[in-house]
C-alpha cells in the first residue's frame, strides 16, 4: 500500500480551480506535518504549504491567498484548493507527511506520493 495517493491533477486555464486530494494510508497518518510541495520542469521541487497535526499552517509566499490546505481525518484525506491559477502553477504536485519539526523545505518529510500534474494553460 503506498503510503500517500495523490489526485484531483489536470488541465485548466488561467484564473480557474483545481482541488487536490491525497488519500493518506495507516503508514503516514499520524504524522506531525502534512505538506504540499510541487516541481516545475527544470525547477526545484519548492513547498508550497503544510498543515500541522495541531491545525497551524503556512503557504509559500507566491500562493498565499490563492491556495488552502487542509485535512478530512474521517477521511484520512489532505487536500489543496487551488484558486486563481496561473501559468506559473503549472507542475507536479506532490504530497507529503513527515515530522517532528515542520516547514515548508523537504528534509522534514520521509513520506512521498508518486505525485500528479497541473497544468494551468493563458
Amino acid at each position: 500500500q503506498m503510503p500517500l495517493v495523490e489526485s484531483g491533477g489536470g488541465s485548466v486555464q488561467a484564473g480557474g480551480s483545481l482541488r487536490l486530494s491525497c488519500a493518506v494510508s495507516r503508514y503516514a497518518y499520524g504524522r506531525t506535518c502534512m505538506g504540499w510541495f510541487r516541481q516545475a520542469p527544470g525547477k526545484e521541487r519548492e513547498g508550497v504549504a503544510y498543515l500541522t497535526r495541531d491545525g497551524s499552517m503556512n503557504y509559500a509566499d507566491s500562493v498565499k491567498g490563492r491556495f488552502t490546505i487542509s485535512r478530512d481525518y474521517a477521511k484520512s484525506t489532505l487536500y489543496l484548493q487551488m484558486n486563481s491559477l496561473t501559468p506559473d502553477d503549472t507542475a507536479m504536485y506532490y504530497c507529503a507527511a513527515g515530522g517532528p519539526s515542520c516547514g515548508l523545505d523537504s528534509v522534514h518529510y520521509n513520506y512521498w506520493g508518486q505525485g500528479t500534474q497541473v497544468t494551468v494553460s493563458s
